[in-house]
């Protein structure tokens, strides 16, 4: 009865410890489980903030874009030159320079270069080869036809409605209601012809210009 005895509580020793090890393990499984989903949420949660950034990025340049033409469109237009003015170009939209261009006109030449916001501006040569001091827009007043000039008349004359207008691009004849649109016309120090926004009192009206 003694050796059973014993024998009995050496079986049960053995199954303690036999059972032990398994027991540990499942608690490291379920450890490492939990470890892993938790790692496995917070990648989740990183992609999902990128993705949320990236989004309202998205969203702002797309607002952006559609609401600042929109909010130009209402602002009023600059007088065109800008501080410092801006180099007048030829047709092929090369920077004119006050000296070769005097070499290849005649006195008293009208001829057509890029102005103030791109609109077709006469350059006027004076009769001592020198620039004039302004510039003549070339719309028309009337429907906004380009006004070509008449060497043999000595004017300007529209060719869809009949309007005229003198050497200055005052009106001589109607239905053009409004004189030529005026721009200063300087020689920057590099020697290039400039155009600036004309704001003063027009001479040839004694008005404010109503391109302003």
């Amino acid at each position: 009865m003694k050796l059973l005895s014993i024998a009995t509580a050496l079986l049960s020793l053995g199954s303690a410890f036999g059972f032990a090890p398994s027991g540990i393990s499942s608690a490291n499984r379920v450890s490492t489980s939990l470890n892993a989903a938790a790692e496995e949420l917070y990648i989740d949660q990183d992609r999902r903030n990128l993705m949320n950034l990236i989004l309202v990025g998205s969203a702002g340049v797309t607002v952006a874009g559609l609401g600042v033409p929109y909010i130009l469109f209402f602002l009023p237009p600059g007088g065109g030159g800008g501080g410092g003015g801006v180099t007048a170009k030829d047709a092929l939209g090369n920077d004119l320079v006050a000296k070769d261009y005097l070499d290849s006109k005649l006195a008293l030449d009208r001829s057509l270069a890029q102005g103030l916001k791109g609109d077709a501006t006469y350059l006027i040569v004076k009769e001592d080869k020198t620039l004039e001091t302004y510039g003549l827009n070339a719309v028309c007043t009337h429907l906004g036809c380009v006004v070509p000039w008449s060497a043999p008349n000595n004017k300007f004359m529209c060719p869809c409605h009949g309007s005229q207008y003198a050497p200055t691009g005052a009106v001589v004849r109607g239905p053009a209601p409004l004189p030529l649109a005026l721009a200063h016309c300087d020689v920057a120090d590099d020697g290039k012809i400039v155009f600036s926004a004309w704001t003063e009192t027009d001479f040839r009206t004694d008005k404010k210009p109503w391109w302003n």
